[in-house]
C-alpha cells in the first residue's frame, strides 16, 4: 500500500504501526503519529495503517 512517511511517499507491506516501524528499522525510542494524531507506544501494535495514511516518526535528538 502507499503511505506518506515523514513527508515522503512510500510503499509498505506493514498492516500496523509497529510493523511499519520494524520494517523501516526504527528503534523503540521514537514518537509516532498517524494522520496527525499522536499514537503512544503501547497502542502501536493495535494501530492499523491504511492506504494514504500519513505517518510521522520522530526521534529525540541529543546535544547541548
Amino acid at each position: 500500500m502507499n503511505i506518506t512517511l515523514n513527508g515522503t511517499p512510500c510503499r509498505t507491506a506493514a498492516s500496523t504501526l509497529s510493523a511499519l516501524l520494524a520494517e523501516r528499522g526504527f528503534g523503540p525510542k521514537v514518537a509516532t503519529a498517524r494522520n496527525g494524531d499522536f499514537v503512544p507506544a503501547s497502542l502501536r501494535e493495535a494501530t492499523p495503517i491504511g492506504e494514504g495514511d500519513r505517518i510521522e516518526v520522530l526521534a529525540a535528538m541529543q546535544g547541548g
